[in-house]
C-alpha cells in the first residue's frame, strides 16, 4: 500500500481479503459494500451512524459523552455497563448473549431475502 497499489489482496490456505485503498475518492454506500458479500442471514455493521437504519447504541457513561439515541430515532436500543436515563430498551453490554438474543429477534429480512 505505501508503494502507491490501490488494491492489496491477501491470501492465504483457508482465507483471502482485498483491501480497497479510496486514495480521495468517496466513501462507498453501505448498499454497495454489501453487494460484495455473498447471501448472509444476517450482517453486523459497524460505523454508518447517519445512515437510517436500525441502531444499536453502545454506550459507557463512565467515559462521559452523551447518549446518541437523543438525537437519532435509528437507534433502537441501548447497550450499557452502567443505569442510562433512555426511555429505548436497555441491554446489558457484559450479557453478550442478551445482546444477540435482541438482534436476532428484531433482525428482518432484506426484500430480496430467501425464506
Amino acid at each position: 500500500r505505501q508503494a502507491g497499489a490501490r488494491e492489496v489482496l491477501v491470501s492465504g490456505g483457508r482465507r483471502w481479503a482485498l483491501m480497497h485503498e479510496l486514495r480521495g475518492d468517496d466513501e462507498p454506500v453501505l448498499t454497495e459494500l454489501l453487494s460484495h458479500l455473498d447471501d448472509a442471514d444476517l450482517v453486523l455493521v459497524e460505523g454508518f451512524k447517519r445512515d437510517p437504519l436500525p441502531k444499536l447504541e453502545v454506550h459507557r457513561p463512565a467515559l462521559g459523552h452523551p447518549l446518541l439515541s437523543a438525537n437519532d430515532p435509528h437507534i433502537v436500543a441501548v447497550a450499557c455497563d452502567a443505569p442510562v436515563d433512555t426511555p429505548l430498551p436497555t441491554l446489558d453490554l457484559n450479557d453478550p448473549i442478551a445482546v444477540a438474543r435482541f438482534v436476532v429477534a428484531r433482525a428482518t429480512p432484506g426484500p430480496d431475502a430467501r425464506r
